[in-house]
């Protein structure tokens, strides 16, 4: 297997690495009567935080309001602490129930996120194709989907866990279950993280094709994203080759947005599943409304969406279609950190952070760029607004540059309106 370690991370033995990460040890894990807590693109809105929804309207914006729901409930780490090579369509192992095993995951992560909402991630940050779950109305750690783009059905799966420092020493491509894996990266992320990519050959024409991306950030939040050519359950490949290039898959393992849920659906303080506790967040009229009283002049509204905590417009100045969001989300400061860390940042006297950035867009579509402005106050609250050189990210560039710039942008995100917003 061919090794590539480009970090000084101690080779351990591995020890409770996400075995089959996406094995959906608790599919079936309904949800009864969760109730839906909207999330959008960088979304997070209701203390919900939905951090998730920090991915805004791109994938981050955007992240699709998906209602209610999750999937997965399935434990992130393999029973031997090992990182297997099964597919993602494998079957759930002896031992302890399913249930029991979800409940692990979940007070390990300290959240239980509905799957669609895990889901609407995927989406908005993957090529288009058609995505299904097997039970929307569960939720967990993370969730177990299929893909098709019209080349046959593939499984993706995605994880999240915390890790203890021990743990986060071991990562590399030595120990035990690597042997079973063709191909091992390990390397370092510009904000510390460490990213280690897997990938397993076919022996066989009929074998599935299994590739994995694993992301821990310094604080031990760990994301596993996994695609095989087999589905759940199944050892004869449903297709010739996985969906996604390794960036792709890399991209949406170090995406905020898993953060971002994480801290959108906390466990009771119980620590027992049950619902979650109403978090605050204004309505998606409001925040839609607000948006357009601060868009600038010659500007038309051609397209427009909402939900909870997030907005979003499709604007047209007669020079082609751009798509702008906006989420509002409040608590955000524990993961102040991981937003607001690197990158353009400035700090204004009032105490709020700017981050500025300009970025290739993420959902396919040729030669669109996404342009996002993200501000924080000193005591969480926090408003992104992104704009797109087109009216739809997964479809080619309108223009040559969004409808607006990022110093408007940041002016809209900044605006006291969105302070004195009324939640619910």
């Amino acid at each position: 297997m061919p090794q590539h370690e480009e970090h000084d991370v101690t080779n351990g033995r591995f020890e409770d690495e996400l075995g089959t990460v996406m094995r959906r040890a608790g599919e079936g894990f309904a949800l009864d009567d969760r109730r839906e807590l909207v999330t959008g693109g960088l979304a997070r809105g209701r203390r919900r935080v939905v951090r998730r929804r920090v991915a805004t309207v791109g994938g981050a914006l955007a992240l699709a309001a998906i209602g209610v729901g999750g999937v997965y409930g399935g434990s992130v780490l393999g029973g031997n602490g090992g990182v297997e090579k099964s597919s993602v369509a494998g079957p759930t192992q002896g031992g302890t129930n399913a249930q029991d095993k979800a409940a692990e995951a979940e007070a390990n992560l300290g959240a239980r996120i509905p799957a669609l909402k895990m889901l609407a991630v995927l989406k908005n940050n993957l090529p288009a194709g058609a995505w299904t779950v097997d039970n929307p109305k569960s939720a967990g750690t993370g969730v177990y989907a299929t893909y098709d783009e019209g080349k046959g059905k593939a499984a993706v799966d995605v994880g999240l866990q915390r890790q203890t420092p021990e743990q986060m020493s071991g990562i590399s491509c030595q120990g035990k279950g690597m042997d079973s894996w063709d191909y091992c990266n390990v390397s370092k992320g510009e904000d510390g993280s460490v990213i280690q990519e897997l990938r397993g050959a076919k022996a066989a024409a009929t074998d599935p094709v299994v590739w994995r991306t694993r992301v821990t950030d310094r604080y031990g939040f760990t994301v596993v994203v996994t695609q095989s050519t087999a589905l759940k359950g199944q050892r004869v490949a449903s297709r010739q080759s996985v969906p996604f290039t390794a960036q792709q898959l890399k991209n949406v393992a170090t995406l905020s947005d898993w953060a971002v849920l994480a801290k959108s659906y906390p466990l009771p303080k119980s620590g027992k599943p049950g619902a979650d506790a109403p978090h605050a967040e204004p309505s998606g009229a409001v925040v839609k409304a607000t948006l357009r009283s601060l868009l600038p002049k010659g500007l038309t509204v051609v397209d427009q969406s909402e939900q909870a905590g997030y907005s979003s417009v499709v604007v047209d100045d007669g020079k082609g279609r751009s798509l702008v969001g906006v989420n509002v989300q409040y608590g955000m400061n524990d993961v102040r950190g991981q937003l607001f860390g690197s990158g353009d940042v400035t700090t204004l006297p009032d105490g709020r952070v700017v981050k500025l950035t300009q970025q290739p867009g993420e959902k396919g579509g040729a030669g669109v760029v996404w342009w996002t402005a993200d501000t924080m106050t000193k005591d969480g609250f926090r408003v992104v607004v992104s704009a797109f050189n087109t009216g739809d990210q997964a479809k080619p560039a309108t223009r040559p540059e969004p409808a607006l710039t990022l110093e408007q942008l940041k002016a809209i995100a900044l605006d006291p309106r969105w302070q004195k917003l009324p939640t619910k």
